[in-house]
């Protein structure tokens, strides 16, 4: 369980951290609620987590799952362009989340 909360957790870093960009300096109210709940709920999670899970795997599953998915919703988007190495380097960081699953 703690596995799966940590993915979630991982997916709404990532959408914090659009909405961060997207509330133009807390200009924008949407974008800021949506980025209040996804930290507070993603903060939550990783907590949850950490209680069955050594910190630093989890820190970096979560940072990693956030980060992957950032770069691929912005590259999807238009905001990042996509290039081949990118996608490697991004593939790369998935390899070692998963690598954190697997030797756990």
């Amino acid at each position: 369980m703690a596995w799966l909360v940590l993915v979630l957790s991982g997916v709404l870093e990532a959408v914090w951290a659009t909405a961060l960009g997207r509330s133009e300096n807390f200009s924008r109210l949407v974008p800021s609620l949506v980025f209040v709940v996804a930290l507070a709920l993603s903060m939550a999670g990783l907590a949850y987590a950490m209680r069955e899970l050594p910190v630093g795997t989890s820190y970096a599953v979560w940072v990693g799952i956030g980060a992957v998915l950032t770069v691929v919703w912005a590259m999807a988007t238009g905001a990042e362009s996509v290039s081949l190495l990118k996608i490697v380097f991004l593939a790369g960081i998935v390899g070692c989340v998963v690598g954190l699953k697997v030797i756990h």
